[in-house]
């Protein structure tokens, strides 16, 4: 397993991170635990989660399942760089959502005692609050940090100027900021090339693509399709509008040699801007072919041709659009 730092800190970890959405609707928990202990074994030491995942309000039920799995012992939360999110809605009542003091405060102890550890590692904010200032937001997070409950804050789905302003209003109160962003990005959504991978290389904050095979476009769709396995509706609609690009994309990946899903993986390794793609297998299997992807070395004319099959926005803002 390959290793680098978590942004601007000195925190190790693992170049692929474990994402564990599935874990609860969709896999089940006995399943769950041998794809954790197999990560173990493989030196992934990164796994991501949300106390929105499992999608029953309030219950937190992924995070009940990592909790039950630490508790096993055997080394498995020191082994583990854990990181979980809020601001999702965890009850009907007023201020069980979103990026309050209140909220930050009551969320961040649920999340704990489901994930039964003292600490969370890396604590994200899920998505940005424009109702909540950033004094009182970055107070909540400082006071995790001097209790222990928190080592490190990240945020997911902000904006370049989200991040800017989030570590710009940090820095006036001594506070590290925000160390890492959690970003929709893959071959086919490159929007966050013109300003966030710009701003987050700037300012020392590590990023963490989510769906980087998006939904499975780039996971050998038209492959699995040959074979009568049909995508879900929504997938369906989306391989349908890419279906041209998916078709000339499978062919190169045929032509290299190795699996669209590697592909897809070893592109966003390439870039120097990010930390750990996250990745969702529902199986072992599936986490066992993942590891393919940090042995991949794309030349530069493959890396030419995917920017013909796939073209960003053109590079970063304001040259991407502007002289």
């Amino acid at each position: 397993m390959q290793y680098t730092h978590l942004g601007r800190t000195g925190l190790l970890v693992s170049r692929l991170c474990l994402g564990t959405m599935n874990f609860g609707p969709m896999t089940s928990e006995e399943d769950s635990h041998e794809i954790m202990d197999k990560a173990l074994d493989l030196g992934i030491n990164f796994i991501d989660t949300a106390n929105g995942y499992g999608f029953k309000i309030g219950e937190g039920w992924t995070e009940q399942i990592i909790g039950r799995w630490f508790a096993k012992g055997g080394g498995r939360r020191e082994k583990t760089v854990i990181a979980t999110k809020v601001y999702s809605s965890m009850g009907e009542w007023p201020n069980m959502s979103k990026l309050s003091a209140y909220h930050i405060r009551r969320a961040c102890d649920e999340s704990l005692q489901r994930l039964q550890t003292d600490y969370i590692d890396l604590y994200q904010m899920h998505h940005i609050d424009r109702n909540a200032p950033w004094d009182e937001l970055w107070q909540a997070m400082e006071q995790l940090v001097q209790a222990g409950k928190v080592l490190y804050v990240g945020s997911s789905n902000f904006a370049a100027w989200n991040i800017v302003q989030a570590n710009a209003e940090a820095s006036k109160r001594h506070f590290l900021g925000l160390v890492s962003e959690q970003s929709l990005y893959n071959l086919i959504v490159r929007a966050i090339e013109l300003e966030v991978i710009p701003a987050c290389l700037n300012l020392g904050v590590g990023i963490i693509p989510w769906s980087p095979l998006y939904n499975g476009l780039l996971g050998g769709i038209l492959h699995k399709e040959s074979q009568g396995r049909r995508a879900q509706a929504g997938v369906q609609a989306k391989l349908e509008k890419h279906r041209p690009q998916i078709e000339a994309y499978e062919k190169l990946c045929a032509d290299l040699g190795e699996s669209p899903a590697d592909v897809a993986l070893a592109w966003l390794l390439s870039n120097p801007a990010i930390t750990s793609p996250i990745i969702g297998p529902r199986t072992v299997e599936q986490l066992d072919g993942s590891i393919r992807a940090l042995d991949i070395t794309l030349s530069p004319e493959t890396m030419q041709r995917l920017d013909e099959i796939f073209p960003g926005p053109g590079g970063q803002a304001p040259e991407a659009y502007a002289w």
